[in-house]
Order: structure tokens, then sequence, then C-alpha cells
């Protein structure tokens, strides 16, 4: 506000309001003791502008909609923790009576190992792996499409309570990088004529210099073959990093295969006992190390690749911005729980005809309890340590390091007078050292990454909505306290809308729903029961199932240097592995059994009849709900109706005042036309008379 061009009353009062508004939001929102009361949106959007308001509504409809999906998730682990003793599958292995021997997890340095060694995994992974977990995850999809119907109506609300229905967005100005690109391509055309010499004379007159300025930019436009050097950068440039994060996420692996192999032929029997939880849980902190500091190198990339096209408008910066950041940091986030969940365990042969990586490092395995173990471990991590550190430490750390900062840059200056300075400043002079506002892009950025979490793989962590409630109750009042305290007012925006962030929602919910019916199918052994149980359970109950799953092995067809050094224990013959293939003894031996190909038929069934069934149900509860509450648009309708009455009545004033301008015209053309003249004069005062009238008129 430039106070200078107000009165000292309106100034005084116009201060008083402002800091009236300040206090309250610092008393009222941008304080962690007010976590349990509703945000104040209309104070917030009247101190902060449309824009603004809009992001902290959108926030509280999430956060609120989630205090549902933590009851159900939490219901759904107490479940899985109330069932785990009579999970028959855990029990089988966890029976130290069955006496399994199972074949060595590598060549060589491995040793034969028991089934129920492996207990622990087991009963820990029937915590996340059990048929709660599919009702879950069709819940948690019709939860994401109710939530995009809840936002709509409430976004309705705010748009008739803040008068935004009838607002539409006026055509941005063109960006000055635009036109300053768009005036040196007219100027190159002008080199290009020779005609330089007239070009800089009018560069010498500014009146003219801006009429040819005006002339350029609404004659030319940058075209396709304009921008096709900075297009062919930024498809390079993506490229490149998406492989870069692969290339990262492939050498982690490495990290995994090579510790493993490290460990199992460590001589101290913790190392060896502890390997799948040592390696793990050190790969899982690595990812998260890399994808922290990537996330932040991702963002001024995208912010320079979206500078080199040039875009017309800020709108237009700001959607393809949005874009770039979002696909490079969505590969980045998801990437390690993508291979953990589709691709690890997939591709390790068998014993004695393993697969290797250059020669040298053996494909890793899942655990015997499966991989949906590890993916919850992944995912847990991951998603934790982004809330934690990303989200929180950052966002308070950072904006205090850089106003620490600028306060001993500041003392420095002024070592003698510092205090007395600092007391003569203005405030508008204290808040200018604030921390510049950068936009909303890295708040929502924050939460959509998050929504990820929730809903992509929430088939293998339950309580994945409970830890992002937690941090979003933080999360709303530590990004009030920035707005408020930590950064400089921004320019109030109008908006009817959260712009392309919805269209960004609504696709990672679809896309959570196919991600789900495959981790549910190929990650969990859901859709294996299932088989077993209905196909070739003779008890019809699940007794046998681990048995059914383990395929054997001769240890005489191990090749040369691949057998372990430590023999057999009883002179056995024969190991077991986690396969569906032909025994030893058959026709056919270690090939692929026929139960293989039945599971994977089954597993890919349910994946289509999941998608198709959960995706209709979401579009019907898309369908059923309305996005206009009922009272909004009635009361829209009452008032189109009040507004078409006056319009009516004002049309219904203008045609009775015209009518009777007629009339009144028609009278005095009637007296006109019947007055006789009795002389020249007369008849000449007559006429005057009547052409006054018709003047008049």
């Amino acid at each position: 506000y430039d106070c200078s061009l107000l009165s000292d009353i309106n100034r005084l009062f116009l201060c008083h309001t402002l800091c009236t508004s300040e206090s309250l939001l610092c008393e009222e929102w941008a304080s962690y003791g007010v976590f349990y009361k509703y945000q104040p949106i209309d104070l917030v959007r009247k101190y902060f502008g449309e824009k603004i308001g809009l992001y902290f509504a959108w926030l509280g409809v999430y956060t609120q909609m989630l205090i549902p999906a933590s009851i159900v998730g939490i219901i759904v682990f107490l479940y899985g923790c109330a069932t785990v003793d009579e999970n028959i599958p855990s029990m089988e292995m966890c029976d130290q009576r069955n006496n399994i021997t199972m074949c060595p997890l590598c060549d060589r340095t491995c040793n034969y190992w028991k089934l129920s060694s492996a207990c622990a995994t087991a009963r820990a992974s029937h915590l996340f792996d059990n048929p709660a977990t599919v009702f879950f995850s069709v819940f948690m999809a019709l939860w994401a499409a109710t939530f995009m119907e809840h936002w709509k109506r409430k976004q309705m609300r705010l748009n008739y309570r803040w008068d935004l229905t009838g607002f539409e967005e006026e055509e941005d100005h063109p960006r000055a990088e635009y036109e300053a690109k768009v005036l040196e391509k007219s100027l190159r055309k002008e080199y290009r004529n020779k005609e330089v010499m007239y070009v800089s004379n009018l560069l010498f007159n500014s009146m003219y210099f801006q009429c040819i300025f005006m002339k350029c930019t609404e004659k030319e436009k940058l075209t396709w073959k304009d921008r096709f050097p900075a297009y062919l950068t930024n498809f390079v440039s993506i490229i490149f990093m998406i492989g870069l994060t692969f290339a990262i996420v492939f050498g982690v692996i490495i990290y995994r295969i090579s510790t493993a192999a490290a460990l199992a032929i460590s001589s101290s029997p913790s190392g060896r006992s502890n390997i799948r939880v040592t390696v793990t849980a050190t790969a899982v902190i690595i990812n998260l190390v890399v994808i922290i500091i990537l996330d932040e190198l991702y963002g001024c990339i995208a912010r320079w690749l979206t500078q080199i096209e040039v875009p017309k408008t800020d709108k237009s910066f700001e959607e393809r911005l949005i874009f770039k950041a979002f696909l490079l940091k969505f590969v980045n986030a998801y990437t390690p729980i993508f291979y953990v969940a589709f691709f690890k365990g997939r591709f390790v042969g068998r014993p004695g005809q393993y697969v290797y990586i250059f020669h040298s490092f053996r494909m890793e395995e899942c655990a015997p309890g499966g991989c949906l173990m590890e993916l919850c471990i992944q995912l847990s991590i991951i998603m934790l340590g982004k809330q934690l550190i990303q989200n929180n430490l950052f966002e308070i750390g950072i904006p205090k390091m850089k106003k620490l900062i600028r306060y001993l840059k500041l003392k420095r200056r002024r070592p003698v007078d510092h205090e007395e300075y600092m007391k003569k400043k203005q405030r508008y002079e204290i808040d200018y050292n604030l921390e510049p506002f950068a936009g909303l892009t890295p708040e929502y950025m924050e939460m959509i990454i998050q929504f990820g979490f929730v809903t992509l793989f929430v088939a293998s962590f339950p309580l994945a909505p409970l830890f992002a409630l937690l941090n979003n109750i933080i999360e709303i009042r530590l990004d009030a306290k920035k707005f408020v305290t930590e950064l400089r007012r921004p320019v109030a925006v109008r908006a009817k809308d959260i712009g392309i962030w919805y269209n960004i929602l609504r696709a990672v919910g679809k896309l959570a729903v196919i991600i789900n019916a495959f981790v549910i199918s190929f990650t969990s052994d859901f859709i294996p029961r299932l088989v077993y149980l209905y196909m070739y359970s003779e008890s019809g109950t699940m007794h046998g199932f681990v048995n059914h799953t383990l395929s054997y092995f001769n240890v005489s067809d191990f090749q040369e240097g691949t057998a372990p050094k430590e023999p057999m224990e009883l002179g056995n013959q024969i190991c077991r592995y986690k396969d569906y293939r032909e025994p030893p003894w058959s026709e056919n031996k270690y090939e692929i059994a026929k139960d293989f190909w039945a599971v994977l038929a089954a597993r890919l069934a349910f994946v289509i009849v999941f998608q198709n069934l959960v995706m209709f149900m979401s579009d019907f509860v898309d369908w059923i709900i309305p996005d206009i509450p009922k009272d909004i648009s009635q009361q829209i309708h009452k008032e189109k109706v009040l507004m078409v009455e006056v319009f009516m009545k004002e049309e219904q004033g203008k045609l009775h005042l015209l009518e009777t301008w007629r009339d009144k015209d028609k009278r005095k053309g009637e007296n006109c036309n019947s007055h006789s003249p009795r002389s020249s004069m007369s008849h000449r005062g007559s006429v005057s008379s009547c052409h006054s009238c018709h003047v008049d008129v």
C-alpha cells in the first residue's frame, strides 16, 4: 500500500485494520496451540487473497478427510494383529516340526537353512498382508473420489461466499521475457532486411521505440520453430534426469546385493543372522537421502527448463513449471518403491541357475513371507522421512537460518548504532528483510506427493493415512506461521479454483486404483492363497499352502562351483525353494509348472475385475454427488430470477417512458397541425413554434 496517497484518517484506519487482522491470525491461526480449531478461512482470504485462501481451505478439507481414512486404516491394522495367531500359513512356517530345509540363497558362500527361522518375518507380513487390506484398497479408492467431490462442493461454497461465482479470469498480459524475446525476433528481421540505420535511429527516440515495440509484439509471436531448441533441451534434460534416477536406484540395488553377499561370508554370527534387516534399513536410508537431495535439485532444474521455453503468460509459466516439477519429483520419490513392489524377486532364477548382474551380483529375492513387508518398510521410512526432514525441518530451519544471516550482515554493517537504527526503522522496512514469497507450488507439491503415498501403495501400509493426518495437523499451523511471520506479505490474487493441481489429484487417484490392483495381485500372497483354497486344498482350508508354494531341488544338480561348502545334514539330497516348478523326478524337471500359469491367470483376472469395479464405483460416486450444493444452487437461481425481474422492471420503465414521450409528441403535432395562420407574420411564428416543438421532442 502506498500510504502517502491516503489521508491521515484513512492511513490510520488502514494500518489499524491490517494490524488487527495480523494479530488475529497470529493468535487464532498461526499457533500450534489451536491445532484443534477450524481455520479462519475468511480472514485468511481477506488478508492474503483468494488464491492463498483456497490453498489453506483445500489443505483443511484434505486433513479433515484423512480422519475417516485413518480410523479405517487403524481398524485394518488391528485386525491383522488380532488374527496373526490364527493365520495358518505363518503358523506352518513357524512350526519347527515341519523341519523344511531350504536351498541356499546364493552360490558357494550361502548355506542351507530352515524355513522356521523366517517365523518372525512371516508373522509380521500378516499384519499388512491379510484379506482386510483388499477391502481397505477399495475403500481408499472410493475415499479419493469422495474427497475430490467434497472439495468441489466446498470450493463452490467459498466461491459463492467470496463473490467469485461470476468471476472470469482476465487474459494475462505477456511476460516481460516473452515480449523481450518477440522484440529480439523482430529486430533480427529488421537487421536481415538491412534496415539497421532506421532501427538505430528509432532507438534514440523513446516514443517511437515504444510504438515500434507495441507493433512488434502485436504482429510477431513465438512459433514452435522459435521454441524448438528449448523443447529439445527440455526433452533431453528430462530423459537424462529420469535416467539418472533409475541409475541411482540401480546403484542402491548393487549396494544391497554386494552388502548381503559380504555379510553372508562374515565370520560374525550376528551379522549373518540379521542380513536382511541390515541391508533393507541401510538401503532405505540411502534412498531417502538421495530423494531429498534430488528433490531440491530437480525443482531448480524444472524452473530453468521452463524459463528457456519463454511461456507467454504467467499462468502458462506456472502450469508448465508444475508439470515438469511434478513429473521429476514423482519419478524420484516412487521409483525405489516401484522396484520393491513389482521387480524385486521376479527375476532370480532357481538354485544352480541364479540370475546374475555383471556375472558377479545375484538378483535379490523377497523374504519367505513375501515382498509386501519390505514394501511396507520402504514406504513408511521414505514417507515419514520426507515429512519430518523435508516438509517440517527444512520449512522451519531454512527461513530462520536465512533470517539470521541477514540479521548478522546488517549488524556487521552498522555495529555502533545498530540497536538505535533498528528502533528507528519503520514496519515496512522490517518486513522487507523477511524472506520473499516464492509461490504456492512448493506447498502444493509436498501435499500432492504425500497424497500419492497415501493412495498409491496403501494396500501395503494401512497406517499411511494416520501418519499423513498427524503431519498435516502440524503442517497447517507451520505454513500459517511461515506466511504470517517468516515471509513478506504476498500480493493478493483472485482465483476461483486450485488450478492444475485438481487435475493432478484426479490423475493420481485413477493411477492409485491400477497400482493397488497390481500390488494386491502380484506383490502379496492374496491371489495364490485363493487359488490354493479353491483349487488345490483337500480339506477346504489353508493347511498345506506353504508346502504347495515350495518346489523341490536335488542338490546333486548343482553346477560345478555353485554348491555350498557345507553339506546337508543327515545326508538328505532334497532342498526346497519358493517357486512353481516341476520336481527333479519329473520328465521336465525344473520347468515352469502348471500351477504357475493358473496363479498368473488368476492374478491378471483379479487386476481386470478390481480395476474396472473400483473405477466404476468411483465414477458412480462422482456422478451421484452433485458438484454444487443444493442450497447454493437454489440461492444462485433465486439471485438470477431477481436479476431478471429487476431487468424486466427497468425495461418496462424505459418502455413506459418511451410511450409517454410518443404520446406527448403526438399531441404537440396535432396542436401544430390544427393551428390556422391569419397573417404571414403569424404564419411564420406558427411554423417556428411547430418547428421548435419538433426540435424539443
